[in-house]
């Protein structure tokens, strides 16, 4: 799969409130190294580096499109592409590893959890966010959409599985460090209606979903999509949907 730096960036403002909440929940108050795993064009490393102006921030991605966007972004930083679910920690131990909204496309949590928290540092957090929508209308309908058209053929694998439960993180990192806080906070995002909504996910529920189409299944498969968006998130009457995005978070401290 491709990943679109031009499209993820459209909601740049909303994508960003949940950096700023998971690092301002730190209690790192100096930081000599951070990394971000999974850093996309950057805009996570930028206020990662913003909280910690004295640290050496790294990044790494596996999309080379993204990698090159985040090099423009802070040409002074260094990013490489890499997998996060391989990593082995290149250039740690860590005083912080940030992880936003990466870690719901890596699989065997099991294994990653205590893998990612062996490269911190003395008294080093791993900070995470994921997105925890699966149950919404707006990932239900792509998986609808999918089984029931004329591409569900090509469509058959799911690209995606839910996250584990807050009880589950908590035990499994408790393991691992010192000291967890963990959260879920649902955001609601008011967006320009459903077609906003479809400009949203383009950038990242919905790839696995389109990017196996050819272009005139694509503009079907976004067309029925677009429709049952609006029927589930009601336009209120100046034109403004809602959209509420669940999202878990934990900072994990050795």
């Amino acid at each position: 799969m491709t990943w679109s730096p031009a499209q993820y960036t459209k909601f740049e403002a909303e994508r960003n409130r949940p950096i700023h909440d998971l690092l301002g929940s730190l209690p790192n108050s100096y930081a000599d190294s951070a990394i971000d795993l999974g850093c996309g064009p950057g805009n996570s490393t930028e206020i990662l580096q913003g909280c910690f102006p004295s640290a050496k921030v790294t990044g790494i991605d596996s999309s080379p499109d993204m990698v090159a966007a985040a090099r423009k972004r802070m040409p002074k930083h260094s990013f490489e592409v890499g997998d996060v679910s391989t990593w082995q920690g290149q250039g740690g131990p860590f005083d912080i590893i940030l992880s936003n909204a990466v870690l719901q496309w890596v699989p065997d949590h099991e294994r990653l959890i205590p893998a990612l928290c062996a490269h911190l540092g003395s008294e080093g957090s791993l900070a995470v966010q994921m997105p925890d929508n699966m149950a919404e209308p707006a990932q239900t309908l792509m998986r609808d959409i999918a089984k029931s058209g004329p591409w569900a053929a090509k469509l058959k694998e799911e690209p995606r599985t839910p996250i584990h439960g807050v009880d589950w993180y908590y035990r499994a990192l408790r393991a691992e460090v010192a000291s967890v806080d963990i959260w879920r906070t649902t955001y609601h995002h008011p967006l320009a209606g459903a077609k906003a909504i479809v400009e949203w996910f383009k950038s990242t529920g919905l790839r696995p979903f389109i990017q196996p189409l050819d272009e005139a299944e694509r503009a079907e498969y976004l067309a029925r999509y677009e429709a049952a968006v609006a029927k589930a998130y009601p336009a209120l009457p100046d034109g403004t949907v809602l959209l509420p995005f669940p999202r878990l978070f934990f900072v994990a401290t050795r």
